[in-house]
Formats: structure tokens, sequence, C-alpha cells
């Protein structure tokens, strides 16, 4: 019942940026755990970035000091700004999302992905 719709991918030269968005609709009573993830070709998907609720951010080694995770509680939707990008950059990036139902249930969703290519 929730969808994960992102944007804000595409193609840009080494040392640019770009801000990928997903925003999560459908009945959601509360949202937990936000996170990017990435897929090179012929490599696993990996953790880039994961904020929870109340701000705190976990930050892949890889990426530090040069992407930013954020989200917008009321808007239930996550950020991710990525500045100084590099050719290993290059992947398709997936949001991810743990929403908390009435319940107390936790389920977790998946957007579709969207392709970051990082260029000369």
């Amino acid at each position: 019942q929730v969808r994960l719709v992102e944007s804000g991918g595409g193609a840009v030269q080494p040392g640019g940026s770009l801000r990928l968005s997903c925003a999560a609709s459908g009945t959601i009573p509360s949202i937990g755990v936000m996170g990017w993830y990435r897929q090179a070709p012929g490599k696993q998907r990996e953790l880039v970035a994961v904020i929870i609720s109340g701000g705190t951010t976990n930050i892949a080694d890889s990426v530090k000091g040069r992407f930013t995770i954020s989200r917008d509680n009321a808007k239930n939707t996550v950020y991710l700004q990525m500045n100084n990008l590099k050719p290993e950059d290059t992947a398709v990036y997936y949001c991810n999302a743990v929403v908390v139902v009435l319940t107390g249930g936790r389920f977790m969703y998946w957007g579709q992905g969207t392709q970051v290519t990082v260029s000369s």
C-alpha cells in the first residue's frame, strides 16, 4: 500500500552535484528508518546512507564528506545531496523505507531506482 517514488537522477561530470528525492505515498502512520542504497553493474547492492525519524544519520565511508542525507517527516520524503561526484559513484540508486503501522508492525519498501551516471 506504500509506494516510494524517486527523482533527481541523471548524468553529470566528475565534481558535479545531484540531489535525489524519494517521496513515500499511501497510508503511512509513521516511517522509521529511511535510506539510500546503490548498485553498480556486476556489484552487490550497498548501503549509502540511512536516517531515522529523529534525525540520526549513518553515512558510508566511501561517500562521507560528499553526500548528505536528510528527511522531511511532514512530507514523508528523504533526500540525498551528492556533491563532488566521482565516476565510482555511478550506479542505480534505490530508496528504502521502513513503515511502522498502527498495529506496531514494520514493513520494508523499495523504490524503483534512479540512474546516476558520472563520466567525463
